[in-house]
């Protein structure tokens, strides 16, 4: 059965209605596919020396990683903020760990509010920038979505957001539905944490990632991926959240 998300100030989000679409994906290898090119693949290293692995998509260069950094680009620090309450009242950047447990970074990367994302400090490696509204979009799209898909919120594109996920459940919940990973994209389920500062049960089920774009004066876009879906998620919520970031290259 298809479950509920909640996100956010611990109400349903709008996109948190059922799941009710069953899809069944047939794969072929000669339609539909963008295969990595293992020669455009490179790195990039972030302010405090971590190495993430980067994949091409149509016209963009990502990250085919979560961001790990601890400090914004002049190496200043970004707090670590791991009590509910303070990480609730925040109106400045702050990271944490998922389930404020080291050992999850390595794999998942860290979460970080909304905060973090707009500080003119920058928390992308030089270079590279949290990805606009739009230029999730164009990823989108670039995996096969219409514009009038791509525009709209809730979940949109068939199996679009499974040609993002890293196949398999070593790391998402079964049945991590249309998962293929055809953009070398290779989402990862590392959860979120609450505009409240707890953190739900979604590590495994879920992937947030944060654009750098306004939705309103408390919300922002972000993009998620569930495990039983193989759709993208596109919402507004409140920026007090903590969701993985994936760059792009200016």
């Amino acid at each position: 059965m298809k479950r509920k998300y909640w996100f956010g100030s611990l109400t349903p989000i709008s996109i948190g209605v059922e799941i009710i679409i069953s899809i069944i994906i047939l794969i072929n290898c000669s339609k539909d596919k963008n295969p990595v090119n293992p020669s455009t693949l490179t790195t990039v290293t972030d302010i405090d020396g971590n190495v993430y692995q980067t994949v091409k998509i149509g016209n963009q260069l990502w990250m085919a990683e979560n961001l790990k950094v601890t400090h914004y680009r002049n190496n200043n620090a970004i707090p670590n903020v791991t009590d509910s309450l303070a990480w609730s009242n925040l109106s400045t950047g702050a990271y944490c760990n998922s389930d404020n447990n080291e050992t999850n970074v390595a794999t998942y990367g860290r979460l970080y509010n909304w905060f973090a994302v707009n500080d003119s400090r920058n928390i992308a490696p030089a270079g590279w920038h949290v990805p606009s509204d739009s230029e999730w979009k164009q990823l989108e799209m670039y995996l096969g979505m219409s514009q009038e898909e791509a525009d709209q919120d809730t979940y949109r594109g068939t199996e679009k957001g499974g040609k993002l996920k890293e196949a398999g459940t070593s790391h998402w919940y079964d049945p991590n539905e249309g998962a293929t990973n055809e953009s070398g994209f290779t989402a990862l389920p590392a959860g979120a944490r609450e505009s409240n500062g707890t953190f739900k049960n979604y590590r495994g089920l879920l992937a947030f990632f944060w654009s750098s774009t306004e939705g309103s004066d408390s919300d922002a876009w972000f993009r998620y991926l569930p495990y039983d879906g193989s759709e993208v998620g596109r919402v507004s919520s409140d920026k007090k959240a903590g969701c993985s970031i994936r760059c792009v290259k200016n």
